[in-house]
């Protein structure tokens, strides 16, 4: 064991005679387990906010969407579609025929998207999932059956199998030209409400299910015409694999996973955990220029100590480490006391639901390994700075006096 890691541990496991140190060497080592375990809770707490916020767009947002990059649709000829089924990783393709259009129901009127799905839609995206589907029953195809949110359900005051007032939609014709009626501008269609899902707010309000074939007659779209293909992977699928495998076989196409088709949601929250992160990093380094004082506080009690072994034939530098080290051990034994602390509240609360967001639902939390990394190598490096300057103190001016 090297001078200065044996002077430190000493000092470390040691009780200074002066009551002040000792108390300020506590307070110190208490903040860094608290900082540390707040700091682990917090981050743990915000994982799980994220998650919980990110499971609602993955009801309804498939693994991969391949969407065109010019034009608004996809032709896919017979060669294209056998080429596609060879593709190694995909679970599931389906296709889907949308546009944003007008709902009409007695009197009240509604902007939305209609999307038109096959009866492979539900195995990509499980919408029709009884979680999600609060009444009736999911659209049979090649009717004129929809399915609709409860936003848009609640907005235009919808009934379930209402045939007193006629649920309609208009969808804009394709083409130029002066139109004088309405006839001229908009394909017409009468639809017949079966079923009403919920995901959350903003998919509930923006999107109307139907069959496939409804919606390409609507927006005359050829049998193989489609806005864009769904994908569900096979479990440990190479992602990057099927997106060049999709690109060989569409050029003219764009691909994107689930994270980019929510890409402002993920910025935001990315964004939120990156400001409370750092907000917490600042009470981290207040708590660790404690350690600081308690470090520069133990350098003047130990002074006599210090001009002994300085006299000895001890090196500045090798004093100086002394209390480096110790400022080290202090991190340690704080950081891993004040983990297994966050580490035990995170786990209760995930077994226990000991603090609620409403009476139904408890505030998430996500255990990450990735967390508990990111917490130590914040202490650690933050440790490592305060000790450095404490350290410094130690000079040859103050030995030789």
């Amino acid at each position: 064991m090297s001078f200065s890691l044996y002077i430190a541990k000493r000092y470390t496991i040691t009780r200074s005679k002066s009551s002040a140190v000792n108390i300020i060497t506590m307070i110190a080592a208490l903040g860094i387990v608290v900082s540390t375990a707040a700091l682990f809770i917090i981050m743990s707490v915000f994982g799980g906010l994220k998650e919980y916020s990110l499971s609602f767009s993955g009801e309804t947002d498939p693994d991969l969407k391949l969407t065109p990059t010019v034009g608004k649709t996809i032709t896919v000829t017979p060669a294209q579609e056998a080429k596609l089924k060879a593709i190694p990783g995909i679970l599931v393709a389906s296709n889907v025929a949308e546009e944003r259009v007008l709902f009409y129901f007695d009197g009240k009127e509604q902007v939305a998207y209609l999307k038109g799905v096959d009866t492979l839609y539900t195995r990509v995206s499980p919408i029709n999932d009884p979680k999600r589907l609060l009444a009736g029953h999911w659209l049979t195809p090649y009717t004129g059956e929809v399915v609709v949110g409860a936003s848009l359900y609640n907005k235009l005051s919808l009934a379930l199998f209402n045939v007193n007032h006629a649920f309609e939609v208009y969808v804009p014709r394709a083409g130029k030209g002066t139109i004088e009626s309405a006839e001229d501008g908009f394909n017409k269609q009468q639809l017949f409400l079966s079923g009403v899902y919920s995901v959350n707010d903003d998919v509930d309000s923006k999107y109307v299910f139907c069959s496939l074939d409804l919606a390409q007659d609507l927006l005359e779209f050829a049998k193989n015409q489609y806005s864009s293909i769904e994908f569900k992977l096979k479990p440990g699928a190479d992602e990057h694999a099927v997106r060049a495998g999709l690109k060989a076989v569409f050029p003219d196409t764009e691909v994107k996973n689930r994270a980019q088709l929510n890409d402002s949601l993920y910025k935001m929250l990315n964004a939120e955990n990156l400001v409370v992160y750092l907000f917490c990093t600042l009470v981290v380094i207040l708590t660790l220029f404690c350690l600081a004082g308690a470090l520069i506080m133990l350098i003047l009690d130990k002074q006599d100590n210090l001009k002994t072994l300085y006299n000895l034939g001890a090196e500045v530098s090798s004093l100086r480490k002394v209390f480096f080290v110790q400022g080290i051990f202090i991190t340690a034994i704080g950081a891993f006391f004040g983990l297994v602390l966050g580490i035990i509240i995170v786990l209760l609360q995930q077994q226990f639901d000991m603090v609620m967001i409403t009476p139904t639902l408890a505030y998430p939390t996500e255990f990450d390994v990735m967390s508990i990394l990111t917490v130590l190598a914040t202490i650690f490096v933050l440790g490592i700075v305060a000790s450095r300057i404490a350290a410094s103190r130690v000079r040859a001016s103050i030995l030789e006096n």
